[in-house]
Parts: C-alpha cells; structure tokens; sequence
C-alpha cells in the first residue's frame, strides 16, 4: 500500500466510524458546504442573467448610438448624410420622442411616444419580431402600443385612443404670461387660437412585448409625421438612431468620432452610455454578493474544522500508535487532511448538482411558491423582467467550486498539523 493509498484509507475509515457520532457531523458539515456552493451558484448565475438580459433587452429595443440635442434637431437630413460616410455605421432613422397623454375608454396614461420612420426603424432596431399581436404597421394614424401599457388603457388591437401632445404649449403658456405682465402687447393670445395642436384619433395596429417592463408599460410608437404634429416641430427632430457593425467597440469609436464632428447642444452617446449606472450597479452587487456567499462556505469549513478537532481527540492512541510504527509526519497530515478534502469533494459535487437544478427551475419553483403562499414573488414593475433571468457561466461555476474546495482544504490542514504532532509517549501515556 503506497503512501498515498494508505491515508486515504484511514481517512475513509475516521469519516465512517461505526460507534461514534462523528458521522452525523460529518454529513452536517457536507450540507454546509452544499447550501454554500449551491446558494453562490444560484444567486450569481441569477447576477448574470440580469446583466446579460438586460443588454439583450436593450440592444432588442434602443438604438447603439443615438445622437440627441437639448432642443430640436432642424438639420438632421445633414447629419444622417454625414453618418453615411462615416466608418462603422450601418444605418440611420430619425425620431421624435417625447412624454404624452394618452387615453382610451376614460383611462388616462402618461407614456413615452416615439415617433419613427417605419422602414429607416427597422434596419436600425428589429421592432417588428417583437410584435405579438397586430402587424408593424404605422401608416396613416396608426399606433403600436406596449404590451403593459395596452392592458392598461384596456386597448386591443382595431381600438382607437386619443394621444394629445405637448404642441405649441410652451408657446400659448408664453403668450398668457405675456398678456397678464403687457396687456398692450401687440400679440394676442386669441391670434393662437388657431395654432392649438390638438389631440389625433389613433388605431391600435400593433402590440409588442420587449420583455421589459420600462419599455412595456411606457412607450408607444407612431409614425414621424404624426409625432412632428403632436409636437408641432415641422420637420424637425428630437433624435437619430444610428446601428453600427459592432454594439461595443464599432459602437463607442462611432461615438467619438461623431462628437468630434457634431457641434453642441447636437452629441452622440452609446446604448452603454444610456444605461451605464444600471449595468454598474448589477456588476458591483454579483462581486459583492460573491464575497458575501463566500462566508456561507467559511462557516461550513469551521464545521469540518471542528469535525476534524474531535476525530484528532478521538483517535490520540492511533496517532501514537501509528507514529510509534513509522508512520511519518506527511503521512498523518494526510490522513486527516484527506478528511476535509473529500467533505469538500462531495459537498462542491452535490452543491454543484443542488444548484443547477434550482437555476434551471427557478421560475416553476417561483410560481410554485407564489400560487402556495398567494404572493407575487419578483413582480416585473419592480425588477423590470417577466421572468427570473439566469445565466450559468462555467467560469463562474469553476471559481466558486475551487474556492470552496480549497478553504475546506485549509479548514482542515490545521487539525491535521495539531495531529501530525503528536509525541506518541504523550499520545501512549494516558492510553
């Protein structure tokens, strides 16, 4: 029997003793290390799911650069014939964008309008796979609506619903001020009685669902004209979405060498520039979560600590007697450190099985739990997602079953060192 084989065996054998409690410590320290892996497992695959859902929500529904002013863009057809030149840049669409009242049936929302050129918006955002009932159809007075926002209004598809935007609002609203400071000003605010822009009549064509409840609940498209009109911009715009060859790199030197040719208060940001706290904040709660779950594995290796302590105790007189036949220090430090390292084995392995299985479950196990206990469990107004998102990298998977192995390795190292030397005089004396 070689070295090796010899401290397995008698590790195995201190790890199943037939007349001892050891054992049931042992197993509680394997489910230690199990709850450990399995919660980090489950908790940062769900970190990354969130951090990659939402880039594939994003980039499903918004532009990778847009360019946007502080005020209307007049020469935007300049601009777009400028992007057709520039390195990177696939296509372009021009937009209006902007907060509404919308109403139907006496139910009255505040969405987002977004008024496009239906077939520029499509070589630039895919808007048309993410219909779901209706057909991408902006012509005339026509309205596509959120899925969220649809149900809200109580609005189907053939239904009509008034959009009233802001117009020449700004423009009456000076006019009233003008008039209560000047009543001799020589502009009337009845001369822009004609001039109301008023509310449009418009069909539901189109429901779409982007999986996102930002976008779901608060957003319905129109076509450009119509989006001009409600705000009474003529032929300017609010915005021009530009697709690039590439959303990361293409993306970001698109960016910069737009603003090194755009003039101010007109400037170019990125899809990762728009929701940059977002993504941040997801990254920085997986590292911290990361650390935090790590304590859960710190714990289980105190137990094994402790299992290890109580088998050294235990077993005093085999330790002399070993030493006393030869048996070297290496060899006892191996028996015992052995101990721990198949607790780390198992629990990493069944951790591991417990918490793929729990991933790849998580949303029948959320229903299950909503449907038991009659409560909403992850509610998408306040996680922005339909579903539990969840990804499993397998480098993640590595590094938290490594981690784990390697502290209930060093939990057990000191026990077996504290056993390794041992005087066998001393360890035979009291025997």
């Amino acid at each position: 029997m070689t070295r090796a084989h010899f401290s397995l065996f008698l590790a195995l054998r201190y790890l199943k003793p037939k007349r001892s409690f050891v054992s049931v410590i042992t197993v509680i320290s394997i489910l230690g290390v199990t709850l450990g892996i399995a919660v980090m497992i489950i908790v940062i695959s769900v970190m990354t799911g969130f951090d990659t859902e939402l880039q594939h929500t994003v980039l499903g529904f918004e532009p990778e650069v847009n360019i946007q002013s502080d005020g209307p863009i007049d020469d935007w057809r300049a601009i777009i014939a400028e992007l057709d030149k520039t390195p990177g840049v696939v296509a372009a669409a021009p937009q209006v964008q902007g907060p509404v009242i919308a109403e139907h049936e006496h139910i009255v929302s505040t969405p987002v309008l977004q008024g496009i050129d239906p077939q520029a918006e499509l070589k630039v955002v895919n808007l048309k796979s993410l219909i779901k009932e209706g057909t991408y159809d902006l012509s005339g007075d026509s309205v596509i609506l959120g899925r969220t926002l649809a149900d809200s209004l109580n609005a189907r598809v053939g239904d009509k619903i008034t959009i009233t935007g802001p117009g020449n609002l700004r423009a009456i609203l000076d006019e009233v001020r003008k008039e209560g400071s000047d009543p001799n000003s020589t502009k009337k605010l009845s001369d822009l009685k004609g001039e109301v822009v008023m509310p449009a009549d418009v069909k539901v064509t189109g429901i779409f669902e982007s999986g996102r409840y930002e976008y779901d609940a608060n957003v319905l498209f129109v076509s450009l004209s119509l989006g001009q009109e409600l705000y009474a911009m003529e032929d300017a715009v609010h915005g021009i979405s530009v697709k690039t060859t590439d959303p990361y790199e293409a993306a970001s030197h698109v960016k910069d060498a737009l603003n090194a040719k755009l003039h101010e208060p007109v400037f170019a940001e990125t899809w990762i520039d728009r929701n940059e706290d977002r993504f941040d904040a997801i990254r920085i709660e997986r590292t911290v979560m990361f650390f935090l779950l790590m304590f859960i594995v710190i714990v289980a290796a105190f137990g094994i600590m402790t299992t290890l302590i109580t088998v050294t105790v235990q077993k005093t007189r085999e330790i002399g007697i070993m030493k006393a036949l030869g048996a070297t220090t290496s060899q006892i430090i191996w028996v015992f450190m052995m101990q721990g390292m198949v607790v780390g084995f198992f629990g990493n392995l069944t951790g591991l099985i417990l918490g793929i299985t729990a991933v790849r479950y998580r949303n029948e196990f959320r229903a299950w739990l909503s449907h038991v206990f009659h409560l909403k469990i992850f509610p998408a107004d306040i996680y922005d997602f339909a579903a539990i998102p969840a990804q499993i990298v397998p480098r993640d998977v590595a590094i938290i079953c490594i981690s784990g192995f390697i502290i209930c390795s060093l939990a057990a190292f000191f026990p077996a060192w504290f056993a390794a030397r041992l005087d066998p005089v001393e360890a035979l004396r009291y025997e």
